[in-house]
């Protein structure tokens, strides 16, 4: 079995005891500063209100179809939510449970409710005219108004640049859910 070098496992462990020590300090804002805040409740609300409305107001014929481009979308906004904070572009000031990402709210429960309610109305129109508008309204309208009521802020990143990441996650969710291999969305009567 290969072993890394000695050194390389005491720079880890020391930088891992940093992190475990970031960790307890973020736990402990947490439980002193955000726990049952206005914004911690509008954050828990915003984590589950768009699935209950979602789960009343579905095409139910089409709930696995929708469901697979919400997946899409979870995966992947997770993982560039994950990048841009990592990073410093952005950062989360509300974590609803400190012990997982803090952005769960808009990557769990927000864009893919949003995305698939988007998917499943008027299903003849174009998907890039939606898409354009799904973009405008989360890139444009949707940050700047987190970012005002101070759940997020933009150290490193503008909403421009979030602009093309949108739509091009809405196409491909589109493209998953309309795929030849499902039957087409029905038009709900």
């Amino acid at each position: 079995m290969f072993q890394p070098p000695i050194k390389i496992n005491d720079m880890f462990d020391k930088e891992y005891k940093v992190i475990d020590e970031a960790n307890n300090h973020v736990a402990s804002i947490w439980v002193d500063h955000i726990l049952f805040s206005t914004s911690w409740w509008v954050t828990v609300a915003l984590s589950i209100m768009p699935w209950v409305i979602w789960l009343w107001f579905r095409k139910k014929d089409s709930t696995k179809r929708l469901l697979l481009g919400g997946f899409w979308v979870m995966f992947i906004s997770t993982y560039l939510d994950y990048l841009g904070v990592t990073l410093g572009l952005w950062r989360y000031n509300v974590k609803t449970i400190p012990s997982i990402p803090d952005f769960i709210a808009w990557d769990f429960s927000l864009m893919p409710v949003t995305i698939m309610f988007f998917l499943q109305i008027k299903t003849e129109k174009n998907p890039i005219i939606k898409g354009l508008i799904f973009a405008a309204i989360t890139a444009f309208l949707a940050e700047p108004f987190f970012n005002w009521l101070g759940f997020i802020d933009y150290p490193g990143w503008h909403y421009w640049a979030s602009f093309p990441i949108y739509l091009v996650i809405y196409l491909i969710a589109h493209y998953l859910v309309n795929s030849d291999t499902f039957h087409p969305l029905s038009q709900r009567k």
